[in-house]
Protein backbone atom coordinates (compact mmCIF):
# COMPACT_ATOMS: atom_id res chain seq x y z
CA UNK A 1 0.00 0.00 0.00
CA UNK A 2 1.05 3.73 -0.03
CA UNK A 3 -0.46 6.79 1.07
CA UNK A 4 -0.39 9.89 -0.91
CA UNK A 5 -1.56 13.50 -0.21
CA UNK A 6 -4.67 14.67 -2.70
CA UNK A 7 -6.07 17.61 -3.47
CA UNK A 8 -9.19 16.93 -5.59
CA UNK A 9 -9.90 20.68 -6.85
CA UNK A 10 -13.44 22.21 -6.84
CA UNK A 11 -14.69 20.83 -9.97
CA UNK A 12 -14.13 17.16 -9.32
CA UNK A 13 -16.73 17.55 -6.96
CA UNK A 14 -19.82 18.78 -9.27
CA UNK A 15 -19.23 18.74 -13.12
CA UNK A 16 -16.25 16.09 -12.98
CA UNK A 17 -17.30 13.82 -10.51
CA UNK A 18 -16.99 11.11 -12.85
CA UNK A 19 -13.30 12.07 -12.97
CA UNK A 20 -13.32 11.77 -9.52
CA UNK A 21 -14.77 8.55 -9.45
CA UNK A 22 -12.69 6.84 -11.75
CA UNK A 23 -9.27 8.50 -9.88
CA UNK A 24 -10.43 6.65 -6.92
CA UNK A 25 -11.16 3.65 -8.28
CA UNK A 26 -8.06 3.37 -10.17
CA UNK A 27 -6.07 4.36 -7.26
CA UNK A 28 -7.34 1.78 -4.82
CA UNK A 29 -7.20 -0.93 -7.77
CA UNK A 30 -3.21 0.06 -7.88
CA UNK A 31 -3.15 0.29 -3.89
CA UNK A 32 -2.52 3.86 -3.50
CA UNK A 33 -4.55 5.32 -0.71
CA UNK A 34 -5.81 9.39 -0.96
CA UNK A 35 -5.75 11.19 1.60
CA UNK A 36 -7.16 14.56 1.39
CA UNK A 37 -6.06 17.77 2.24
CA UNK A 38 -8.31 18.91 4.83
CA UNK A 39 -9.97 21.96 4.56
CA UNK A 40 -8.70 22.51 1.41
CA UNK A 41 -10.19 25.47 -0.63
CA UNK A 42 -10.67 26.94 -4.06
CA UNK A 43 -6.82 27.03 -5.52
CA UNK A 44 -7.62 30.45 -7.24
CA UNK A 45 -8.05 29.06 -11.43
CA UNK A 46 -9.03 30.69 -13.57
CA UNK A 47 -9.57 33.81 -12.30
CA UNK A 48 -7.65 35.20 -9.04
CA UNK A 49 -4.51 34.77 -10.57
CA UNK A 50 -5.86 37.71 -13.86
CA UNK A 51 -7.39 39.48 -11.03
CA UNK A 52 -5.15 39.80 -7.77
CA UNK A 53 -2.10 38.65 -7.83
CA UNK A 54 -1.29 38.38 -4.17
CA UNK A 55 -4.41 36.58 -3.03
CA UNK A 56 -4.07 33.61 -6.40
CA UNK A 57 -0.69 33.10 -4.56
CA UNK A 58 -2.17 32.99 -1.05
CA UNK A 59 -5.40 31.10 -1.82
CA UNK A 60 -2.76 27.96 -3.35
CA UNK A 61 -0.37 28.77 -0.69
CA UNK A 62 -2.61 27.94 2.25
CA UNK A 63 -3.49 24.55 0.48
CA UNK A 64 0.82 23.55 0.59
CA UNK A 65 0.61 24.69 3.92
CA UNK A 66 -2.36 22.54 5.08
CA UNK A 67 -1.20 19.46 2.94
CA UNK A 68 2.21 19.48 5.17
CA UNK A 69 0.24 18.48 7.85
CA UNK A 70 -0.63 15.09 6.08
CA UNK A 71 2.69 13.07 6.89
CA UNK A 72 3.02 11.87 3.47
CA UNK A 73 5.94 12.92 1.13
CA UNK A 74 3.95 13.25 -2.54
CA UNK A 75 0.58 15.33 -3.37
CA UNK A 76 -1.00 14.21 -6.11
CA UNK A 77 -3.12 16.48 -8.21
CA UNK A 78 -5.56 15.52 -11.16
CA UNK A 79 -6.81 18.93 -12.81
CA UNK A 80 -3.98 20.36 -14.48
CA UNK A 81 -5.21 24.02 -13.62
CA UNK A 82 -5.08 23.35 -10.25
CA UNK A 83 -1.56 21.66 -10.34
CA UNK A 84 -0.24 24.61 -12.19
CA UNK A 85 -1.56 27.18 -9.49
CA UNK A 86 -0.15 24.98 -6.61
CA UNK A 87 3.37 24.64 -8.35
CA UNK A 88 3.52 28.65 -9.22
CA UNK A 89 2.84 29.18 -5.28
CA UNK A 90 5.27 26.70 -4.00
CA UNK A 91 8.07 28.58 -6.63
CA UNK A 92 6.83 31.55 -5.89
CA UNK A 93 6.54 31.19 -1.83
CA UNK A 94 9.97 28.86 -1.80
CA UNK A 95 12.06 32.13 -3.68
CA UNK A 96 13.38 35.83 -2.11
CA UNK A 97 9.78 37.01 -3.21
CA UNK A 98 8.12 34.70 0.00
CA UNK A 99 8.82 37.97 2.39
CA UNK A 100 5.91 39.85 0.34
CA UNK A 101 3.26 36.85 1.66
CA UNK A 102 1.62 36.24 4.46
CA UNK A 103 3.03 32.77 4.94
CA UNK A 104 6.14 30.56 3.86
CA UNK A 105 6.82 27.09 3.19
CA UNK A 106 9.57 24.60 4.01
CA UNK A 107 10.88 21.06 3.92
CA UNK A 108 7.67 19.80 5.19
CA UNK A 109 5.71 20.55 1.60
CA UNK A 110 5.38 17.72 0.42
CA UNK A 111 6.50 16.76 -3.61
CA UNK A 112 3.74 18.23 -6.03
CA UNK A 113 2.93 16.13 -9.06
CA UNK A 114 0.56 15.96 -11.89
CA UNK A 115 -1.65 12.95 -11.57
CA UNK A 116 -1.16 11.74 -14.91
CA UNK A 117 2.87 12.56 -14.57
CA UNK A 118 2.85 10.30 -11.11
CA UNK A 119 1.12 7.15 -12.66
CA UNK A 120 3.73 7.70 -15.54
CA UNK A 121 6.56 7.06 -13.16
CA UNK A 122 8.67 3.80 -13.37
CA UNK A 123 7.27 2.13 -10.43
CA UNK A 124 3.78 2.83 -10.76
CA UNK A 125 3.74 1.63 -14.65
CA UNK A 126 4.83 -1.43 -13.57
CA UNK A 127 1.95 -1.72 -11.35
CA UNK A 128 -0.39 -0.62 -13.98
CA UNK A 129 1.39 -3.53 -16.03
CA UNK A 130 0.56 -5.89 -13.73
CA UNK A 131 -2.78 -5.57 -13.11
CA UNK A 132 -3.80 -5.28 -16.25
CA UNK A 133 -6.61 -7.72 -17.57
CA UNK A 134 -8.02 -6.30 -20.56
CA UNK A 135 -5.57 -4.84 -22.83
CA UNK A 136 -6.81 -2.32 -24.90
CA UNK A 137 -5.05 -3.70 -27.77
CA UNK A 138 -6.36 -2.46 -31.45
CA UNK A 139 -7.66 1.14 -29.61
CA UNK A 140 -5.69 3.93 -31.14
CA UNK A 141 -5.48 7.09 -29.68
CA UNK A 142 -4.07 10.74 -29.49
CA UNK A 143 -3.11 11.74 -26.21
CA UNK A 144 -4.13 15.26 -25.75
CA UNK A 145 -2.45 16.93 -22.27
CA UNK A 146 -3.45 20.66 -23.16
CA UNK A 147 -1.73 24.05 -21.93
CA UNK A 148 -1.76 23.95 -18.51
CA UNK A 149 0.46 20.60 -16.65
CA UNK A 150 3.61 21.39 -18.33
CA UNK A 151 3.87 25.42 -19.00
CA UNK A 152 5.90 27.47 -17.77
CA UNK A 153 8.57 24.81 -17.30
CA UNK A 154 10.26 27.62 -15.42
CA UNK A 155 7.78 26.45 -12.45
CA UNK A 156 6.31 22.83 -13.10
CA UNK A 157 9.92 22.03 -14.02
CA UNK A 158 8.78 20.01 -16.91
CA UNK A 159 11.56 18.66 -19.22
CA UNK A 160 9.31 17.91 -21.82
CA UNK A 161 7.30 21.00 -22.24
CA UNK A 162 6.60 20.77 -25.80
CA UNK A 163 6.34 16.56 -26.00
CA UNK A 164 4.82 15.10 -22.78
CA UNK A 165 4.87 12.00 -22.29
CA UNK A 166 2.86 10.81 -19.97
CA UNK A 167 0.08 9.74 -20.89
CA UNK A 168 1.87 7.92 -23.96
CA UNK A 169 3.17 5.72 -21.95
CA UNK A 170 0.28 4.75 -20.14
CA UNK A 171 -1.73 4.32 -23.13
CA UNK A 172 1.26 1.79 -23.79
CA UNK A 173 1.20 0.28 -20.25
CA UNK A 174 -2.80 -0.79 -20.96
CA UNK A 175 -2.01 -2.65 -24.71
CA UNK A 176 -3.72 1.01 -26.55
CA UNK A 177 -1.65 2.75 -29.07
CA UNK A 178 -1.05 6.28 -29.03
CA UNK A 179 -0.85 8.36 -32.27
CA UNK A 180 2.10 10.70 -32.86
CA UNK A 181 0.09 13.84 -33.59
CA UNK A 182 1.42 17.52 -33.44
CA UNK A 183 -1.29 19.11 -31.06
CA UNK A 184 -0.98 17.54 -28.05
CA UNK A 185 -0.44 20.84 -26.15
CA UNK A 186 -2.37 23.14 -28.09
CA UNK A 187 -4.72 25.50 -25.27
CA UNK A 188 -8.46 24.38 -26.32
CA UNK A 189 -9.88 27.50 -25.68
CA UNK A 190 -11.11 26.60 -22.07
CA UNK A 191 -13.70 29.25 -21.09
CA UNK A 192 -13.82 30.69 -24.53
CA UNK A 193 -16.73 28.18 -25.32
CA UNK A 194 -18.50 31.06 -23.32
CA UNK A 195 -16.89 34.18 -24.03
CA UNK A 196 -15.60 33.67 -27.46
CA UNK A 197 -17.82 30.42 -29.06
CA UNK A 198 -16.65 31.45 -32.07
CA UNK A 199 -12.69 31.12 -31.19
CA UNK A 200 -13.53 28.94 -28.93
CA UNK A 201 -14.89 26.22 -31.73
CA UNK A 202 -11.90 27.19 -34.63
CA UNK A 203 -9.72 26.42 -31.61
CA UNK A 204 -11.11 22.84 -30.50
CA UNK A 205 -12.62 22.16 -33.98
CA UNK A 206 -8.82 22.40 -35.42
CA UNK A 207 -8.01 19.26 -32.43
CA UNK A 208 -10.68 17.29 -33.94
CA UNK A 209 -10.03 17.48 -37.36
CA UNK A 210 -6.33 17.11 -36.59
CA UNK A 211 -7.19 13.64 -34.72
CA UNK A 212 -9.42 12.67 -37.14
CA UNK A 213 -7.08 13.45 -40.08
CA UNK A 214 -4.52 10.77 -37.98
CA UNK A 215 -6.75 8.03 -37.63
CA UNK A 216 -7.48 8.22 -34.00
CA UNK A 217 -10.48 6.17 -32.52
CA UNK A 218 -10.55 8.35 -29.20
CA UNK A 219 -8.74 11.59 -27.85
CA UNK A 220 -7.43 10.72 -24.03
CA UNK A 221 -7.39 13.38 -21.26
CA UNK A 222 -6.36 14.64 -18.10
CA UNK A 223 -7.70 17.79 -17.49
CA UNK A 224 -11.31 18.42 -16.80
CA UNK A 225 -11.95 21.70 -18.61
CA UNK A 226 -9.93 20.20 -21.96
CA UNK A 227 -12.98 17.22 -21.18
CA UNK A 228 -15.14 19.15 -21.04
CA UNK A 229 -15.00 21.48 -24.04
CA UNK A 230 -14.36 18.74 -26.17
CA UNK A 231 -17.09 16.39 -25.08
CA UNK A 232 -20.18 18.53 -25.11
CA UNK A 233 -19.83 21.00 -27.97
CA UNK A 234 -19.35 18.33 -30.46
CA UNK A 235 -22.16 18.80 -32.20
CA UNK A 236 -21.81 22.37 -32.37
CA UNK A 237 -18.49 21.96 -33.91
CA UNK A 238 -20.12 20.21 -36.48
CA UNK A 239 -22.61 21.91 -37.61
CA UNK A 240 -19.55 25.07 -37.43
CA UNK A 241 -17.10 22.91 -39.86
CA UNK A 242 -19.49 20.91 -41.77
CA UNK A 243 -18.38 17.32 -41.29
CA UNK A 244 -19.07 14.70 -38.66
CA UNK A 245 -16.94 14.12 -35.38
CA UNK A 246 -18.54 11.85 -32.83
CA UNK A 247 -15.03 11.28 -31.05
CA UNK A 248 -14.84 9.94 -27.86
CA UNK A 249 -12.78 11.88 -25.31
CA UNK A 250 -12.38 9.48 -21.77
CA UNK A 251 -10.04 10.24 -18.96
CA UNK A 252 -6.97 8.13 -19.12
CA UNK A 253 -7.81 7.15 -15.50
CA UNK A 254 -11.28 5.52 -17.16
CA UNK A 255 -9.26 3.84 -19.84
CA UNK A 256 -7.04 2.38 -16.97
CA UNK A 257 -10.25 1.15 -15.26
CA UNK A 258 -11.31 -0.05 -18.01
CA UNK A 259 -7.86 -2.05 -18.49
CA UNK A 260 -7.56 -3.00 -14.89
CA UNK A 261 -10.83 -4.99 -15.25
CA UNK A 262 -12.76 -2.25 -13.04
CA UNK A 263 -16.58 -2.82 -13.25
CA UNK A 264 -17.56 0.80 -12.77
CA UNK A 265 -15.08 1.46 -15.74
CA UNK A 266 -17.89 1.66 -18.51
CA UNK A 267 -20.42 3.40 -16.06
CA UNK A 268 -17.61 6.27 -15.22
CA UNK A 269 -17.37 6.53 -19.57
CA UNK A 270 -21.15 6.31 -19.56
CA UNK A 271 -21.61 10.38 -18.32
CA UNK A 272 -19.91 11.69 -21.37
CA UNK A 273 -21.74 13.81 -23.98
CA UNK A 274 -19.50 11.04 -26.90
CA UNK A 275 -20.42 7.89 -26.20
CA UNK A 276 -17.27 5.46 -26.10
CA UNK A 277 -18.74 2.30 -27.00
CA UNK A 278 -18.98 2.40 -30.56
CA UNK A 279 -14.61 2.95 -30.12
CA UNK A 280 -14.49 0.48 -27.93
CA UNK A 281 -16.40 -1.99 -30.07
CA UNK A 282 -14.65 -0.92 -33.28
CA UNK A 283 -11.00 -2.22 -31.48
CA UNK A 284 -12.84 -5.27 -29.82
CA UNK A 285 -12.58 -4.37 -26.29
Amino acid sequence: MMNVTYYPGCSLEGTARDYADSIRGVCASLGITLEEVPDWNCCGATAAHSIHHRASIELAGRNLKLAARVPNKDMVVPCPLCYNRLKTASHVLGSREAHQYRMALDASTPKIWDLANFLATDDMLGKIKERVKKPLEGLKVVCYYGCQASRPPSVTESTDWENPQSLDKIMKALGAKPILWPYKTDCCGASLMLSRPDMGSRLVGKLFDMARRVGAQAMVVSCQMCQSNLDMYQEKIEKDWGRPIALPVPYFTELIGLALGIEEATSWMSRHFADPRPALRAARI
